[in-house]
């Protein structure tokens, strides 16, 4: 297709950035070679091929911190790229933090992806760390669609992704800055998204590209051991949302071979995918088992306009879900025992909801927890611990954000139905559940639908053929009251990595909606503790 005018890496500057005198200008790597998988020498980073500036980051304590940097803006990371404007990449490696030089040459890489709503991501027009965004979501350009996505709330709660996580104060959270004024390197890759439509009317990024992009960025990373800044071994991805499924999805299929052949087919470098850690914040993901996880969820609670949807639908999406739990085989962290259809409340309630209750009402002042609780009668506060029903619980959450089926929406208005897509259709059914209630009970799903869903859950690499490549740390956060998709998908997820032996850090941030992130700094000190890193100074 090659439609994307070349990003290259022209001189950053701009907004609350001073730029500096650099010691190089070297052009960036990639281009347009013949498809296949690259060598090392087709695509070396230019380690030359910077420009020095200087910011302000605030820490998750509220310390301002001054950051000089070395940025490398747009870098292209395949050598048939299909789109330039997405598939490059931004890196920006700390030189001097308060006045101190640092040397970040074994510093870990956080891998922040800004993905929203399974929408395309560039960092082309980025003018410093933290700039890059999912276009059509609140804070990126205007896209060719901006039609409200099933996985990004029209409601508008995330900004960009895993740039444009929401604190407990209501301010923006960027993983990057604080990475960079920790220390870290930080690598920011673009990816094709599911709106993107050729002159011929072909979609070009629908799945399973975002996922197929993301994963060559992190080749090319790989590829450039000891010319690009960083630990290559000590990768530590991010998202949000939909971004957050992908984030997933790195971490859970590193090194398959699934992926081979698209890979190839934009000249991926010829290295590993595999990453370190994983954090995802309220991933959007297990597609095909998504609409019957969020009736299990929220088929009670009344939509925002106090009705109720088609509770004859919701009831036989519920079915599916108790057979799909039932299959996974899973059992509940701490020793709960199997996860089902029947005690997956139970479950919730005990391991999540009153755990982070109980934490955000032990932080207020004695005076702010009484007004709480007089606010909220349906939680018993008793020995410094919260208590409540499901039942009461759901009711507390109030409205549903999405009507039914949730994802796989009969008249293919969801953004998932986008996302799979394919040549000159927009949309297409991606369950039999929804395909037969519109065309009838004989209807098939089309044929590559199979492995393309495949290729986009991080499930069956944690599940059905345990992934011995993928990630064994995992940090999945979400809040209580997103109602973008269903508790259920992010606990399964941490109960499978769980249950292989990886190291979990899940938690629920009590009252937060989607998109929120209350514990950005602890995040930060996850990756120093999981990759043994310690900052070093020249």
């Amino acid at each position: 297709m090659g439609i994307g005018a070349t990003a290259g890496v022209a001189a950053a500057g701009g907004v609350a950035l001073t730029a500096q005198a650099s010691s190089g200008t070297g052009a960036a790597s990639g281009g347009s070679g013949a498809a296949g998988a690259a060598s090392s020498e087709a695509l070396a980073f230019d380690k030359d091929a910077y420009t020095t500036l200087t910011t302000t980051i605030t820490d998750a304590d509220g310390a301002d911190h001054e950051v000089e940097y070395r940025f490398y803006k747009a870098v292209t990371y395949v050598t048939a790229p299909v789109d330039e404007k997405y598939q490059c990449l931004n890196v920006s490696m700390p030189v001097r933090i308060d006045g101190t030089a640092v040397d970040a040459t074994d510093a870990p890489i956080l891998f922040a992806n800004s993905v929203g709503g399974y929408m395309p991501s560039s960092v082309a027009d980025a003018t410093g760390v933290g700039g890059g965004g999912a276009t059509g979501m609140p804070g990126g350009p205007p896209s060719a669609s901006t039609a409200p996505s099933a996985s990004a709330s029209a409601s508008g709660e995330v900004a960009s992704g895993g740039n444009g996580m929401v604190n407990a104060q209501g301010g923006m959270v960027s993983l990057p800055k604080l990475a960079l004024a920790a220390g870290y390197v930080v690598v920011e890759p673009g990816a094709r998204g599911r709106t993107l439509v050729d002159a011929d009317g072909t979609y070009y990024g629908v799945a399973p590209a975002a996922i197929v992009d993301l994963k060559a960025a992190v080749r090319y990373v790989r590829s450039n051991r000891g010319r690009i800044p960083g630990d290559v071994d000590r990768i530590v991805s991010s998202g949000t949302s939909a971004g957050g499924a992908l984030s997933s999805l790195l971490g859970a299929s590193g090194d398959s071979p699934l992926y081979d052949k698209p890979l190839a087919a934009i000249g991926a470098a010829d290295a590993s995918d595999a990453i370190f850690a994983t954090g995802a914040w309220c991933p959007i993901t297990d597609l095909e088992h998504a609409d019957g996880a969020y009736e299990w969820n929220w088929g009670s609670n009344p939509t925002s306009s106090g009705s109720t949807v088609d509770q004859a639908v919701s009831k036989e999406l519920r079915s599916q879900f108790a057979e799909y739990q039932a299959s996974l085989r899973l059992k509940g962290l701490n020793g709960f025992g199997a996860l089902t259809a029947r005690n997956y409340d139970e479950y919730l309630v005990r391991q999540h909801m009153e755990p982070s209750a109980t934490r955000y009402l032990a932080a207020l002042s004695d005076a702010d927890r009484k007004s709480y609780l007089a606010a909220n009668t349906f939680i018993t506060w008793s020995g410094g611990r919260a208590r409540f029903s499901w039942a009461d619980f759901l009711t507390h959450v109030g409205a549903r954000k999405k009507s039914t089926p949730a994802f796989d929406a009969f008249d293919l208005s969801a953004g998932e139905n986008n996302l799979f897509g394919k040549g000159t259709t927009k949309a297409r059914h991606f369950t039999l559940y929804s395909l037969r209630h519109e065309s009838g009970g004989s209807a098939r799903l089309d044929s590559d639908l199979l492995a393309t869903l495949h290729l986009m859950n991080p499930m069956p690499f944690l599940t059905e053929k345990p992934n011995p490549h993928r990630t064994k740390h995992w940090w999945i956060r979400l809040g209580t009251k997103d109602s973008d998709t269903s508790h259920t998908v992010s606990a399964n997820l941490a109960a499978a990595a769980n249950a292989l032996g990886d190291e979990v850090d899940h938690l629920y941030y009590w009252d937060e909606g989607h998109g929120a992130n209350t514990d950005p700094g602890d995040f930060i000190k996850w990756i120093a503790r999981i990759t043994n890193h310690t900052p070093k100074t020249k």
